[in-house]
């Protein structure tokens, strides 16, 4: 599976997904993409490949816990890594350029959502916090 960002200055190509899809509705990933939530899918560092052409992709340590990537040049958010060692890549599933293989199976930090951006009806469990999907 392939994606890029906007400018197409950082692709990659994803093996399989390890297995998690998820909408994050805490602050950081709000202000990262600018939207009321972000959707990512979790990668193994050992099933994903980029490719970054003129030095395009920038890491920003976003708190003491995880790092995130973005193109410098078109401003797309990218993923988010923890900083703890675990080996994966949570990437932004907007930047896919096919669609992922699996469904998303989680509301996460629905507890930070704001009240604008209401609730949200589907059958997806939502859970406060960060939640490990089993």
């Amino acid at each position: 599976m392939k994606g890029s960002c906007l400018c197409k200055r950082v692709s990659y190509e994803i093996q399989h997904f390890s297995p998690h899809l998820s909408h994050c509705h805490c602050s950081m990933c709000r202000k990262f993409h600018g939207a009321a939530f972000a959707t990512y899918g979790t990668v193994l560092q050992q099933d994903i490949q980029f490719r970054v052409l003129e030095d395009a992709m920038k890491i920003f340590r976003s708190s003491d816990i995880a790092q995130r990537g973005f193109c410098q040049h078109c401003g797309s958010s990218l993923f988010y890594q923890f900083l703890d060692g675990r080996g994966t890549f949570d990437i932004a599933l907007g930047t896919l350029d096919e669609e992922p293989n699996l469904p998303v199976e989680a509301h996460i930090f629905y507890g930070s959502k704001p009240q604008w951006s209401g609730e949200f009806a589907d059958a997806l469990p939502k859970y406060d916090k960060e939640h490990d999907l089993p």
